[in-house]
């Protein structure tokens, strides 16, 4: 295997692009990051990394303007090729900030070097600030990023070197202060969903949640805060019951159109069986 993409999704765009790398880059496999305990992760993903790959690459959201928490474990707990190739695509709804110069430095740490770093402008799903936007700007979005995916999957094929990308300066010196404030925060964060009169009992929250932080009792989602904000309850939900806050009812859904509900549904179950 010559290259490895480890991922991080919720809504889809992040495995979408995954799988448009590898199909670019050829003799690659995908992987979800899951399973991440708070102390570490499972030994399979432990030798997973030292493989033999000749190339390893991190896709995922970025959440709050940084790296997920999930994204942030799971490279804590890796055992790099300190003379490895490491290159990562960061998705976003269009404010990327420093996440990957964080990611950078998560990797410095474990000795390793990020090779190049990418973010990718995909529809927002992060709805309690907004929709996605109209159909039309979807579509645009979407065509952008998979030309830009191929031009990264080139680069990887040749093993290139390339830049770290970066938002302007005022969303570092915003945003940055912002994630690091928030970051302990997150799990918490759960106690403003809730659901609406159109929830039916479905379950599909609890199935789509791959962090185990729901519950169904007596029909109806109960949060647990350990929560990652990756808001696929929120977005997968078919009656568009689940809310968060006071605007989301006014806001359309999203999910990337080539991601299917079974595919995230799987996912979550793997994620959850590894937590075990």
């Amino acid at each position: 295997m010559k290259t490895m993409i480890f991922f991080y999704t919720g809504t889809g765009n992040s495995l979408w692009t995954a799988r448009l790398l590898a199909r670019g880059i050829g003799e690659s496999e995908i992987i979800p990051i899951g399973g991440a305990s708070d102390d570490d992760m499972s030994g399979h993903n432990r030798e997973i990394i030292m493989c033999g790959a000749e190339a390893v690459g991190f896709v995922f959201p970025v959440h709050i303007w940084g790296v997920p928490r999930r994204v942030v474990q799971f490279i804590g707990s890796l055992i790099m090729d300190t003379a490895g190739y490491y290159f990562a695509v960061a998705v976003n709804g269009g404010q990327v900030a420093s996440t990957l110069l964080q990611l950078r430095k998560l990797l410095e740490r474990k000795g390793a070097k990020l090779s190049a770093g990418y973010e990718i402008p995909m529809p927002s799903n992060y709805i309690p600030w907004g929709g996605p936007g109209p159909e039309d700007r979807i579509r645009e979005r979407c065509a952008a990023a998979e030309r830009k995916i191929s031009e990264i999957a080139s680069i990887v094929r040749s093993r290139g070197r390339g830049p770290v990308e970066k938002g302007p300066l005022w969303q570092n010196i915003i945003f940055s202060p912002a994630y690091r404030l928030t970051f302990r925060r997150v799990p918490g964060m759960d106690r403003s969903f809730w659901t609406d009169s159109k929830c039916n009992g479905c379950g599909i929250c609890e199935k789509v949640c791959s962090c185990g932080n729901i519950r169904m009792e007596g029909e109806r989602p109960v949060w647990l805060h350990r929560c990652e904000q990756c808001l696929a309850c929120i977005q997968w939900c078919p009656q568009e019951a689940v809310q968060f806050g006071k605007r989301t009812p006014r806001y359309p859904r999203y999910h990337h159109p080539e991601v299917s509900l079974k595919d995230i549904i799987s996912l979550a179950r793997t994620a959850r069986e590894g937590r075990k």
